[in-house]
């Protein structure tokens, strides 16, 4: 069978926020159908539409860069490509680029080093520079996840204080390891800082990735 892959870039936004990682492979796969277009599917018992996206999102945070990987059983014509999922989008979801590229490329979670995120506090955060610092001083920062003790320190490989907003909120911004081996989370480090997560807007402003192996990602001609 032929195999066409594609990849789309889409932003997640404030009607999505809290829709899961599954959810929102789910609301992709919808779009696809919507858009009638030709997914291929696994074999087996239970067929399901091949989509790797490359990095999960956390529950109750928005993305300007989401990336995935998915496959087509036949060509399509990528000039509509993006306008046809757009129109068959739901709300809180938009698609910003589409291309076809090599099925051989690298995988998307194989190339993805890090991921940048911009947090937003609601509230007053009086000592936050000075928190900061300390933060950024510490040899460790323990933390436990699933009941397992964790080092947070090596996960942060940036942070620093940005401009207030709009609305005069204090912001930061966290560049955090996203590693298929170590992968950090932003409500994780907003934890370490002493304030409470849950009052806090996270947006995932960008992933990196491995540059040299994006050079396989040409599009085909």
């Amino acid at each position: 069978m032929e195999r066409y892959r594609y990849r789309i870039k889409f932003i997640k936004t404030e009607p999505m926020r809290y829709t899961g990682n599954l959810d929102v492979q789910r609301a992709l796969e919808r779009t696809f159908r919507r858009a009638r277009l030709p997914l291929l599917y696994s074999q087996g018992f239970n067929p399901r539409p091949r989509i790797n996206l490359a990095s999960a999102l956390p529950l109750g945070v928005t993305s300007q860069e989401e990336i995935t990987d998915f496959w087509f059983n036949e060509q399509v014509n990528e000039e509509k490509l993006q306008e046809e999922l757009n129109k068959a989008c739901p709300p809180g979801l938009k698609i910003v680029n589409t291309k076809r590229i090599d099925n051989h490329a690298a995988t998307l979670q194989t190339q993805l080093l890090s991921a940048d995120y911009s947090i937003t506090f609601l509230d007053k955060f009086p000592g936050l520079t000075k928190a900061l610092r300390e933060l950024l001083t510490q040899n460790q920062i323990i933390r436990v996840r699933r009941g397992k003790k964790y080092d947070l320190r090596p996960l942060i490989e940036d942070l620093k204080e940005l401009p207030l907003d709009k609305n005069d909120r204090q912001r930061i911004l966290v560049r955090l390891s996203a590693s298929q081996i170590a992968t950090g989370r932003p409500e994780e480090v907003v934890d370490a800082l002493g304030y409470d997560y849950q009052a806090t807007r996270i947006h995932r402003e960008r992933l990196l990735f491995n540059t040299e192996d994006l050079k396989q990602d040409q599009l085909l001609v």
